[in-house]
């Protein structure tokens, strides 16, 4: 079963409690987000593996650390999971970025592909699946699927609010895939929104209605 790490910095939760405020206008909330999602990709990426490299300092040769192994790539579920991209490419600025855009279908409501666009050699790259929502996790589970069927194996979801159905639907259909969440709150709501969330997470950050 995937593991599910919710962030418990102090930054992180403070920054967080400010995005829920309702008075808080789409100028700052766009910032925060960004700042959210670089504290949130400084945690998530601890576990990234180290490779010993000999370099010369202006004094002498010495060894040094670097990333080791497999690239990275930052996968934002459009739109709002674009919110979320500057911050981690502050962080990791040689990750590929790639697209995916999803609706649901008004009378299934089962996600819907429009739009899908990767690095080409995203299959041999660890991948961050971003969006800021968590919430019935449809979207998030077809956008891994998505994935998987393209030939990604490495994969890693990240958030920053999750509810506890999202988790459970994410965990039913992709137990390889850690997630990790700024926060996990209580439920949805008949409306599918979380609670007590922040509204639609899209709408805040591009200041649309």
């Amino acid at each position: 079963m995937s593991e599910v790490k919710i962030m418990d910095h102090p930054l992180i939760q403070h920054k967080i409690g400010l995005i829920r405020r309702v008075e808080t206008g789409s100028r700052d909330f766009r910032a925060l987000i960004g700042e959210i999602a670089m504290l949130m990709c400084f945690e998530a990426t601890r576990e990234l593996k180290l490779a010993d490299i000999e370099i010369e300092t202006p004094i002498c040769k010495t060894m040094a650390k670097e990333l080791k192994g497999k690239k990275l790539a930052i996968v934002p579920i459009l739109r709002a999971g674009l919110g979320m991209v500057d911050g981690m490419l502050n962080l990791i600025p040689a990750a590929k970025v790639g697209h995916i855009g999803l609706y649901r279908d008004p009378e299934t409501l089962n996600p819907v592909e429009y739009y899908c666009k990767l690095p080409a050699d995203c299959a041999e790259r660890e991948v961050f699946v971003v969006d800021p929502m968590l919430a019935t996790g449809g979207s998030s589970a077809a956008a891994i699927t998505m994935l998987k069927n393209k030939g990604v194996k490495n994969i890693r979801f990240m958030c920053i609010i999750a509810a506890p159905e999202g988790i459970k639907k994410m965990q039913e259909e992709h137990p390889d895939v850690d997630i990790y969440a700024g926060a996990l709150d209580e439920r949805l709501n008949e409306h599918g929104y979380i609670v007590p969330g922040l509204g639609d997470a899209g709408d805040r950050i591009f200041g649309t209605k």
